[in-house]
């Protein structure tokens, strides 16, 4: 767990203020700023007088059709693990005080979500048409809740509330690495603090198929175990089997029904993702009869990025799919079925024979539209199960199925299509909803090194201004999605979520934005993650950087063409390093170095696996051609194309999976601020030879050059 530091979550606030410039908005009502931090910020709250104390002789009443159990149960439960209250404990005396919840007799224009509470010194009622209202309140009256020195106190305050947006959801990848069930649930249950409502659970892709499938056994037994990528991985020989030791899992479906369940407590909809016609490799290796080419790989593999491998279009295959799908449907009971579409690479749809002559048999003029056929078949047969389909917004292209809803990812561009043409649409666009995308610059995070802060997603607007007013009624709300292919662990996961899904809340429930408001409740957010033992990202305090020694974060990146915070393939067990590089040209700059007194160089390398399908783009990436076997690390003067100043062999990395420090260089002093270009020679382009430090040094090393 995280344990926030007190003068960084003292000074948030002022920061986060300061950002916002003259014109942020200003509270409504700061007397009640002061007592209450609710995220997301309720509709409407007014500010009573006194408090309401909660212990041991407060009781839980429920009127006629609450369900006392999954409420009660709840809320005790919540209280006791956060806080060590137990309700009740002193018996239920006639002066007590008493929580109530109460089913009012309709639903009313606050919706199925929506829920009124009213505190006083010696009552809070929390009412609803819904017992999803009702666990909203619930929700809120724990956030209210604060320790005072009489006790835990709720301030007396009436809030009547209810969600901007229906969809206000988080997507897990578990295809790229498998979470295990027990971090399912409590993902679930920090969601639900949240008032997010929707799991888009990704469950397939190229590297892993995680759902077990009964008729398909072979979907699991193959398709959720592969050999990570590398050489670190390729000698960690399983002592069972002889082989290197495969990584995954898979969720069999008597753990689907109990996480189905559990999120449903939870007024949490799982929607589970079967991607399809693309990212099928881990079937493919399964079942090869699915494949276009005659003969695909027997192993699920490792890179990351969009490989070309597509299902076949014949009958058999879409048979095939319908045969999952009738599984998926009897495990997921919610409303849709999310079936990917995206990044459906065309080039052996197009180089097939076979493919071709499915496409005239099917009335396909091209591969575009054979994938709209390809997607109108399957949203046939889930409209035939009493299902909606939602996809991508590649399920656009060629033509739309006529009752599919539309995840917009490339920007809004798919939203505004989707809800011009009549069709329902949750925004989720990179990069500002993407949490692949770091946070803030940290050298110890893995993922983009593209950026989307706290205050950048809270910016996003979910009903822009190219959508019209008429056509915002197809708006469904909005998702962010935590794609994991360099989030290795749960841990990680919740850091690259948390806060920044508390600002995903607020956007889709709260009617209105207030960036200072909700910077100020920050602080009371981050104690709760605390209790709720969550890690969360938080900004380290600045620190001076180092004249002589930079890590590969410190320095700035040549080029930025896929740029990425990329951990090391090493060690199997423990900590591994973190390098900042752009994969499709390792080159960094240590900018400004003062080299009048220095007369060393040493620099700690790493070598990680070239495990990206970009397709022709590996073609661009430069080889610098070496002068030994191994490569070396050449340091240049000013720029790139300056004077050679130290050369560093690679061999003493070349057997060192992990980070290796290389004998030092002894270089030339030079008056004056210099920039230092440090790039590798290589043969071919894996390994990806990075940099982890760069040290200068003012004494000399015998016996270096």
């Amino acid at each position: 767990m995280t344990v926030a530091n007190p003068t960084v979550m003292g000074v948030l606030a002022a920061l986060v203020l300061a950002a916002c410039g003259d014109k942020a908005p200003q509270p409504s009502s700061p007397a009640v700023a002061e007592k209450i931090s609710i995220v997301p910020a309720p509709r409407k709250v007014e500010a009573g007088a006194g408090v309401f104390v909660l212990g041991g002789d407060t009781r839980l009443e429920f009127g006629d059709g609450v369900d006392r159990a999954r409420l009660g149960g709840y809320l005790t439960d919540l209280l006791q693990k956060t806080y060590g209250i137990g309700l009740g404990a002193n018996g239920n005396a006639p002066n007590s005080s008493v929580i109530r919840f109460e089913l009012t007799a309709s639903e009313s224009a606050a919706g199925p979500e929506g829920y009124s509470l009213l505190s006083s010194p010696s009552r809070i009622v929390i009412s609803a048409g819904d017992s999803r209202g009702l666990f909203y309140g619930a929700v809120t009256l724990w956030q209210l809740l604060s320790k005072q020195k009489d006790g835990f106190i709720v301030p007396a305050v009436t809030i009547e509330d209810s969600p901007r947006f229906g969809w206000r959801g988080l997507m897990l990848d578990s295809a790229r690495h498998y979470q295990p069930p027990e971090f399912i649930r409590k993902f679930i249950d920090v969601m639900a603090l949240h008032k997010l409502n929707v799991l888009h659970w990704h469950l397939t892709d190229d590297q892993a198929w995680r759902l077990e499938i009964k008729k398909y056994p072979r979907l699991t037994e193959v398709g959720a175990w592969r050999v990570p990528a590398g050489p670190a991985a390729a000698a960690d020989i399983d002592p069972a089997t002889g082989k290197p030791r495969l990584y995954g899992g898979f969720y069999s479906q008597e753990e689907v029904r109990e996480l189905v369940a559990y999120a449903k407590s939870r007024n949490i909809t799982i929607v589970p993702e079967i991607d399809m016609p693309g990212h099928a490799s881990a079937a493919i290796a399964a079942y090869p009869k699915l494949a276009v080419i005659d003969r695909p790989s027997a192993d699920v593999p490792a890179d990351w990025g969009v490989y070309p491998n597509l299902f076949n279009v014949e009958e058999s295959t879409f048979q095939f799919l319908e045969d999952v799908l009738a599984e998926v449907v009897t495990l997921f009971p919610g409303q849709y079925i999310h079936v990917g579409g995206d990044e459906a690479v065309k080039d052996q749809w197009q180089a097939s024979r076979r493919v071709q002559a499915r496409m005239r048999e099917l009335g396909a003029k091209d591969e575009h539209e054979m994938q709209s056929l390809f997607i109108r078949r399957m949203e046939k047969f889930l409209t035939g199960q009493g299902r909606r389909m939602i996809g991508w917004d590649e399920i656009l292209e060629g033509g739309l199925a006529p009752n599919a809803t539309v995840m917009s990812w490339r920007g809004i561009d798919g939203a505004v299509a989707a809800a011009a043409a009549g069709h329902d649409t949750v925004l989720s666009p990179q990069p500002t909803l993407y949490f692949d995308r770091r946070p803030f610059e940290t050298p110890s995070s893995p993922g983009r090194v593209e950026i989307s802060t706290l205050e950048n997603v809270y910016a996003f607007d979910p009903a822009p201004a190219a959508i019209s007013e008429e056509q915002r009624k197809h708006i469904l709300g909005v998702q962010a999605n935590i794609w994991v292919e360099h989030i290795r662990t749960p841990d990680r996961v919740e850091f690259m979520a948390f806060p920044r899904a508390a600002a995903l809340a607020e956007v889709g429930w709260s009617p209105a934005k207030d960036w200072v408001g909700f910077s100020e409740r920050m602080p009371a957010q981050l104690e709760r993650y605390k209790l709720l033992d969550v890690r969360f990202a938080e900004a380290p305090l600045p620190r001076p950087v180092d004249p002589l020694r930079r890590i590969s974060h410190e320095m700035a990146l040549c080029t930025d063409k896929i740029a990425l915070s990329l951990e090391d393939d090493a060690p199997i067990t423990g900590t591994r390093a973190v390098f900042k590089v752009d994969i499709m040209n390792p080159c960094w700059l240590f900018k400004g170095a003062d080299l009048s007194k220095v007369n060393a160089l040493v620099a700690s390398v790493g070598q990680v696996p070239f495990n990206f399908q970009i397709g022709a783009a590996v073609k661009e990436i430069p080889l610098h051609k070496p002068a030994t076997p191994a490569g070396e690390l050449e340091v240049r003067l000013d720029d790139c194309n300056g004077e050679r100043i130290a050369v560093l062999p690679l061999a003493p990395a070349v057997g060192n999976f992990a980070v290796t420090t290389l004998p030092a260089a002894n270089i030339t002093p030079r008056e004056g601020r210099h920039d230092l270009c440090l790039t590798f020679t290589r043969k071919s382009i894996d390994p990806v030879w990075v940099i982890d430090s760069i040290e200068l040094k003012t004494t000399s090393v015998a016996g270096t050059e």
